[in-house]
């Protein structure tokens, strides 16, 4: 009787210590784990990044006609194409996200599929397969994301095109004044996060997951510390509650910065330890690595940030990299002006020097002038600017100086931009 009942003793606590160890994939088989568990050490491979090249044809084709170029499927094709085949930039690039279309696109120099191509250069092929924004009734401009009804379908239309992972981006943005974020908002979007999440893993694509809050608006550092915490733990717990495999997923967050308009200034130092105070507080060991978006920063502030991060990150696991679509793109495009048409092989060598600097920030080595990466507040920023053209025209007295300045920064805070 009493070996009996060892026995059954000995089951329960074999039972409940298989089920403490049963969160996340329950549905999933061992080779579906292993092989998002791969995909995802493969995108967080060190000292490499994403190409985010996922636009839609509108929004690329936006950026072929701000530089005089005309947007055509082909166009596309073709700088994409570039984007995947520049000599030297499989060096520094360990994914690519692709559009839908570009999915779909062949290689004009063997015929390839792009995604066959990306994969034969040690690429990783990821696809953007969520739709459009949508704004949430009565939250003062939140919004949520389009597409979960039809996730699942394409997704495995997605995966046998040859796509590894996917995309989700889940944009909000901060706003004291209107209070947003509302929880409303965060809540809403982060149950959208895990729930993609869930389905492409069902379907074996490995999910990135990006909750992005923009730059813009007037917040301190300290703000946007606040929000990033509430929005990355509200993310991690549903991702958990929906029972999403997390070492099979990845994170594609926005650098934690203060408001593009804030007036208070910061060094890249202090922004690099607010990135790094967020992670520690709920970004979860599990996950191998986060590859920061750029938002709407330029190379040289994104490359100074994502390499002051990296080595104020002492203590956490994960592999910090970029994956980013504007910082790397503009410029190159910007070659194009005056031309009428994509000038491939300037493009392609300025592309991968760009990407060497990244690859360099993604190591915590780069060597570019840091002070690029402080946020100078727009006090400062626009009284220097107001003191250096003054200066240029004529000399006036330090008591007209403040009062035209005092009118600049009513104006500006007014809504005019001086």
């Amino acid at each position: 009787m009493k070996f009996s009942l060892t026995a059954l003793i000995l089951a329960l606590a074999q039972t409940a210590s298989t089920a403490a160890f049963s969160v996340g994939g329950t549905h999933l088989t061992a080779a579906q784990k292993a092989e998002l568990a791969k995909t995802a050490e493969a995108v967080a491979t060190p000292g490499k990044g994403i190409t985010a090249c996922d636009e839609g044809p509108a929004t690329i084709g936006g950026r072929f006609e701000a530089v005089g170029v005309a947007n055509s499927e082909e166009t596309r094709r073709v700088y994409r194409q570039m984007l995947f085949e520049a000599e030297g930039a499989n060096e520094y690039l360990s994914a690519a996200i692709l559009d839908p279309e570009t999915l779909y696109q062949k290689s004009s120099t063997d015929g390839k599929l792009f995604p066959e191509v990306l994969t034969e250069r040690g690429i990783v092929p990821g696809i953007k397969p969520h739709l459009k924004i949508y704004e949430l009734p009565g939250t003062n401009g939140d919004t949520v994301m389009q597409g979960l009804d039809s996730l699942a379908v394409r997704a495995k239309e997605y995966y046998n095109a040859g796509a590894r992972f996917a995309k989700w981006r889940s944009p909000l943005v901060i706003n004291t004044a209107a209070q947003c974020p509302t929880d409303l908002a965060i809540k809403a979007n982060m149950q959208d996060l895990a729930r993609y999440a869930l389905i492409c893993q069902s379907e074996g694509l490995m999910p990135i997951v990006e909750p992005d809050i923009s730059l813009s608006g007037t917040h301190t550092l300290e703000e946007a510390v606040d929000v990033n915490i509430r929005v990355q733990a509200e993310l991690f717990k549903a991702m958990i509650d929906h029972g999403v495999y997390m070492e099979g997923s990845t994170l594609k967050p926005n650098i934690v910065n203060p408001g593009k308009m804030c007036p208070k200034s910061y060094t890249v130092e202090e922004i690099a330890e607010a990135n790094v105070f967020v992670f520690e507080q709920s970004f979860p060991v599990a996950m191998k690595g986060a590859n920061y978006l750029s938002g709407g920063q330029t190379l040289e502030q994104a490359a100074a940030r994502l390499s002051a991060i990296n080595k104020a990150n002492t203590r956490g696991p994960w592999n910090l990299s970029f994956s980013w679509s504007q910082a790397l793109q503009l410029p190159v495009l910007d070659l194009c002006k005056g031309k009428g048409e994509l000038c491939i092989d300037e493009m392609s060598k300025l592309y991968v020097e760009e990407l060497k600097i990244a690859g360099a920030a993604a190591r915590g080595e780069y060597e570019g002038d840091m002070s690029k990466g402080n946020h100078v507040g727009v006090v400062e920023k626009i009284e220097s600017e107001f003191v250096s053209g003054d200066s240029e025209r004529s000399p006036v007295s330090s008591s007209k100086s403040t009062s035209g300045f005092s009118s600049i920064l009513s104006n500006f805070f007014a809504g005019d931009r001086v």
